[in-house]
């Protein structure tokens, strides 16, 4: 199953030193069932996309609470065994909750099959987003529309041998 984990650039370059993603159980994307009945479409293609979308808005969740961060949302795909990923069928069609699966356990990096990171130009509204995800959560419409303007920023494509570049450790 590929998965969809959110990041920071500082937990990026944490899972870079230590060569793993995640300490024990940790939150994740998928094309689980519920994200696959929510967007009523059977294109994997199309449904891998809304899955690395969710985990975009998660990793700006991650910057919202990590102010220190650079201001770009990361998501690294990583394959791992059906068994070591598991969505709540409880929160199957919540809205907040789609294509969230848990990971059992850490997953070597090595087994990441790419990094998606915002380009330099997104980092205004990234920031900005960011800030107004409190007002957004709220209800406060101008402040989604806030957050909105960070998903018009598509994830660039990174091979995972440019993960050294992204978090400053290249030669």
């Amino acid at each position: 199953m590929r998965v969809y984990v959110p990041l920071t650039l500082p937990g990026l370059a944490e899972a870079y030193k230590t060569g793993e993603l995640g300490a024990g159980p940790f939150a994740a994307y998928a094309v689980t069932p519920g994200l696959r009945e929510w967007y009523l479409s059977d294109d994997i293609e199309e449904l891998e996309y809304a899955a690395l979308s969710r985990a975009a808005l998660a990793s700006l969740r991650l910057l919202a609470a990590e102010p220190e961060a650079p201001r770009r949302r990361v998501v690294v795909a990583v394959d791992v065994p059906d068994r070591a990923a598991s969505a709540d069928p409880d929160r199957g069609l919540d809205p907040a909750a789609l294509g969230e699966v848990r990971v059992a356990g850490p997953v070597a990096l090595a087994k990441a099959a790419s990094v998606h990171v915002d380009a330099a130009d997104a980092e205004a509204d990234v920031t900005a987003a960011a800030e107004a995800l409190p007002a957004a959560d709220g209800g406060d419409d101008d402040a989604q529309f806030v957050v909105d303007g960070a998903e018009d920023h598509e994830l660039l494509w990174f091979a995972t041998q440019e993960i050294p570049n992204l978090v400053g450790r290249g030669d």
